[in-house]
């Protein structure tokens, strides 16, 4: 089989988007390449495999968890099953909190909870000076995944600084005053998860699951915001398309922002 045949038969499986990923990746090759060489034929075992792999997209397998590659804020992370793949629509969150850094002109402390691949921690020290900033998950394993991105991404002489910390929401965080909080914690409800995509069911429950209402990680922040966030300072929470009116009783005078889809996306609030 040529690769422009196998493109063909993978196209059926599971649209050319995905196609060209699994082979480029079962290939080590580019784009151009599939292109250039649409005529090359392929060994028995690579077409194997690439159908294999094709067949298991096509049962729900997310293919970034096959490549190990997820695109944010114009970045390349490392992500597997221990974390969520990161979304176009949590960008919205990052580029509030880099909206906010602009008009400082000090040494910014940001606390971002719930870092998962440390997506959000890793944009926002990619894209600023003088940060340091503290980002937490629960899980140990997925702060391996953002100490991996983090060592990726950032040059070692970079300016803005991550200090990663396994705390189950703020129980090892000392108090200590952040000028800005930001957080995309899990928010859907807990019934609600099986029914979702079979691409989203394959992430992490963990970060996931907000509880029955999906409101139990907002509760927890709400609870102990004080004790961590400055006066003046910024809380940035990712939220479901369906929370901000729960969310904007809970966090009086809080601002929310739409999303790319005009979804309520993100919750603004100043302490």
């Amino acid at each position: 089989m040529t690769i422009n045949e196998l493109i063909i038969e993978i196209n059926k499986l599971i649209g050319a988007e995905k196609s060209n990923i699994i082979i480029q990746y079962v290939l080590k090759v580019d784009r151009k390449y599939l292109i250039i060489n649409k005529d090359e034929k392929l060994t028995e075992n690579v077409t194997k495999k690439c159908i294999e792999l094709a067949n298991k997209v096509k049962e729900g397998y997310p293919v970034q968890y096959i490549t190990n590659k997820a695109y944010f804020m114009g970045l390349e992370f490392f992500v597997n099953e221990d974390v969520l793949i990161p979304q176009p629509d949590t960008e919205i969150v990052v580029m509030q909190v880099l909206n906010e850094i602009k008009n400082k002109n000090k040494k910014i402390k940001i606390l971002d909870l719930c870092t998962g691949s440390g997506a959000i921690a890793i944009s926002i020290a990619r894209n600023t000076e003088n940060a340091h900033i503290v980002a937490t998950d629960k899980s140990e394993k997925a702060l391996n995944v953002a100490k991996k991105n983090y060592e990726n991404i950032i040059d070692k002489n970079w300016s803005s600084k991550i200090t990663f910390l396994q705390s189950d929401m703020f129980e090892n965080i000392k108090k200590e005053e952040y000028d800005i909080v930001v957080s995309n914690p899990p928010y859907i409800e807990e019934d609600v998860i099986k029914t979702l995509e079979k691409e989203v069911q394959c992430e992490p429950k963990m970060a996931l699951d907000g509880g029955k209402d999906g409101l139990d990680f907002y509760r927890i922040i709400k609870e102990n915001i004080n004790d961590y966030l400055k006066k003046d300072g910024l809380l940035a929470l990712e939220i479901g398309y369906n929370q901000k009116n729960k969310l904007q009783e809970m966090f009086k005078g809080a601002e929310c922002i739409k999303d790319f889809a005009n979804n309520d996306r993100v919750i603004l609030w100043r302490l």
